[in-house]
């Protein structure tokens, strides 16, 4: 068998992932359980940190942070002067949509690494054409 293409994974997937009551857990539970590479943004992190602060409480926000660190095939990009260039650009390339600059980094990793496929909720991260795994499943 082949090695698995690489995924970039956006913040609601992870919350997907999570959250038994979002309507697409059961996809996110399934592909968790045996995922192929997978590559976020500590901007993700961040923004999954807060959405659990923000909807439930710490406990549940130190628990999302603790699946980030479990979660093997993870690899976490930190978002240095280049990647948040990158993301400026597509927030410029992509005037005309609603994009958060992390959903624009998340553009630019994809872009820049040549991922094959997003895990992701959001319609916005196929705007560079990357299919969403909600798309194919």
């Amino acid at each position: 068998m082949g090695r698995k293409t690489d995924a970039y994974v956006d913040t609601s997937a992870l919350i997907a992932f999570v959250d038994r009551s979002d309507s697409h857990h059961a996809l996110f539970r399934r592909l968790f359980s045996d995922p192929p590479g997978l590559v976020t943004t500590t901007l993700v992190v961040a923004e999954g940190h807060g959405w659990f602060l923000k909807r439930y409480d710490r406990s549940r926000a130190l628990q999302f942070i603790a699946l980030i660190e479990d979660l093997a095939p993870l690899r976490l990009v930190g978002v240095g002067p280049d990647e948040q260039a990158g993301g400026i650009q597509m927030l410029r390339r992509f005037s005309d949509q609603d994009l958060s600059l992390t959903d624009a980094v998340g553009l630019h990793i994809m872009k820049a690494r040549r991922l094959r496929a997003c895990w992701t909720t959001d319609r916005h991260l196929g705007l560079t054409g990357v299919p969403l795994v909600v798309h194919q499943h």
